[in-house]
């Protein structure tokens, strides 16, 4: 059975000079505000649809190696993962980068790093931004 989250957006205004919020109804987790300046230049406490992507994105890929990692017998202890989502003006988002560090105890970096590579192939939202190039970084520690 599938699972629909919702999210909506209210924007007023031109592009440049406008404003909105983005608000998170599945959760109640709140409203928040977004502009163009802060999804092109600076975020100054503002939200922008990279950083939304940047989180989903690094959200899905932690559950999904942590699942992998509990199938092969190998449950990670910690898992901390990061993205960055570059975005150009005029073009678009342009690469995503995931970084993650684990302690997993009983595995070699090279376990690590194939597991992470198969978690970024498998994961949901890394599917979903296969237009977009991903680089991926793992270490244990």
């Amino acid at each position: 059975m599938a699972v629909t989250r919702k999210a909506a957006a209210h924007w007023e205004g031109s592009l440049l000079e406008g404003k909105g919020e983005v608000a998170f109804n599945s959760s109640n987790l709140g409203t928040y505000p977004v502009t163009w300046a802060a999804r092109s230049a600076e975020p100054n406490g503002v939200t922008s649809p990279e950083e939304l992507i940047a989180a989903a994105h690094s959200t899905c890929f932690s559950m999904a190696l942590s699942h992998a990692l509990a199938q092969a017998g190998s449950p990670a202890d910690v898992l901390d993962t990061s993205a960055e989502v570059d975005f150009q003006p005029g073009t678009g988002i342009t690469e995503i980068r995931l970084v993650v560090r684990a302690s997993v105890p009983g595995l070699t970096a090279e376990q690590f790093a194939d597991f992470a590579v198969r978690a970024k192939e498998g994961c949901p939202v890394s599917q979903a931004l296969k237009a977009v190039p991903i680089a991926l970084r793992a270490e244990l520690v």
